[in-house]
């Protein structure tokens, strides 16, 4: 799925004002979460064709005056706790607004408790919302990765995947932070799926490309002293799990830009913290496409079970076939785990016969190599080769 930039979209009422300086025709712009309460506008001076305005607040009967002249006015839907109309992406200062470790009573949460009532019996109102919210989140996406007509991004995205239950300070959530933090350093933009484990160590290390190697492993020995109740207890349910987050965040408080794209279908995950840009999807099916897609110069697979399985494939298709206009690097870090205990890297390689992904294709057990290989190996424009 290739997605360009969504044009004649207003987000706020600063756009708004600078649109009016340019033109008075509307015509197939989109205004979207704009208050005009308080603006004194002459709306007749205005060319409406194909004009819409997503849950804009307007003066008695504005309204009522747009749509007889032709534009489309979505309210505001009622009895929600989120924004479908939103013009930006979250922030985990946001989604964490209400968090207490004792009593979460957090934005997020309570999103994920609307989410799961209205999971299986969706009303068309509560469809209509999630949908559009999506929508929104895709064009924040848009909007800080800047694409171009070919669907380059102008940040080079690299996208980290594996376990969400994978420990704090072990082998694998070291070896992501690090490779995440080192790639960071050369440039790279640095996107995770959200959650926990593989995922917040891929964001962490991003977040700490500014410090020093040692700044990052005092962080994780920070975030992996959590007094867990017994070995089989899941980390991210641990009370010092967000705390923990926090306190790196207070001794390291300048970090480095990075996404996440989770999702409230897996809401019972708690928020990534290092992440300074969350896109977060109702849809899971839009969310994992979406988290493949970016990801261009490359996706970067850690230990993981059948949700990181399922995006080795879902990636190794879009390869094959070229859908996002470009071949992109795929790396396997852990040998034994994608050769000697699945066998996945064997299966892909014999996917991959005589298709130009093929040569992108990587095995590594070391950090280091997985920045090396990605730097080499850039994306291949699937056209050039047609």
């Amino acid at each position: 799925m290739k997605i360009k930039p969504i044009k004649n979209l207003v987000h706020n009422l600063h756009e708004w004002k600078d649109l009016i300086e340019q033109t008075n025709d509307l015509t197939n712009i989109v205004i979207q979460d704009v208050s005009f309460i308080k603006q004194s506008i002459h709306w007749d001076d205005y060319i409406l064709n194909n004009t819409s305005f997503l849950g804009c607040k307007f003066k008695k009967d504005e309204a009522i005056s747009l749509i007889e002249r032709g534009a489309f006015v979505y309210p505001k839907f009622d009895k929600i706790p989120y924004n479908p109309y939103r013009g930006k992406l979250y922030t985990w200062q946001e989604l964490m607004e209400g968090f207490n470790p004792e009593d979460d009573k957090s934005k997020d949460l309570e999103i994920y408790k609307h989410f799961v009532k209205n999971k299986y019996n969706l009303s068309l109102s509560e469809a209509l919302s999630q949908r559009i919210h999506d929508l929104s989140i895709d064009d924040g996406l848009r909007r800080i990765l800047h694409y171009d007509n070919n669907g380059m991004t102008k940040k080079k995205v690299i996208g980290f995947m594996g376990g969400h239950s994978t420990a704090r300070n072990s082998e694998f959530y070291n070896k992501v932070a690090f490779a995440a933090k080192w790639a960071t350093e050369k440039g790279y933009f640095i996107v995770s799926g959200g959650g926990p484990g593989i995922m917040e160590a891929a964001n962490l290390g991003a977040y700490m490309a500014k410090y020093s190697d040692g700044d990052l492993k005092n962080a994780i020995s920070i975030l992996a002293d959590l007094d867990l109740v017994d070995e089989e207890q899941k980390e991210y349910l641990a009370k010092k799990y967000i705390t923990n987050a926090q306190k790196v965040l207070e001794l390291y408080p300048d970090g480095t830009e990075n996404l996440a794209i989770p999702t409230w279908f897996y809401g019972h995950e708690p928020s990534n913290l290092f992440a300074t840009y969350i896109a977060k999807y109702f849809s899971n099916s839009i969310r994992e496409d979406m988290l493949l897609t970016i990801s261009l110069f490359g996706l970067v697979y850690a230990p993981g079970s059948a949700g990181t399985t399922q995006e080795i494939f879902q990636e190794a298709a879009q390869n094959h076939y070229g859908t996002s206009g470009y071949y992109s690097p795929m790396i396997f870090l852990s040998k034994k785990r994608y050769v000697e205990d699945t066998a996945i890297y064997s299966v892909l390689h014999q996917l991959a016969k005589d298709q130009e992904y093929k040569n992108l294709l990587y095995l590594t057990d070391r950090s280091e190599a997985v920045v090396d290989f990605i730097i080499n190996n850039p994306p291949i424009p699937v056209l050039q080769n047609k």
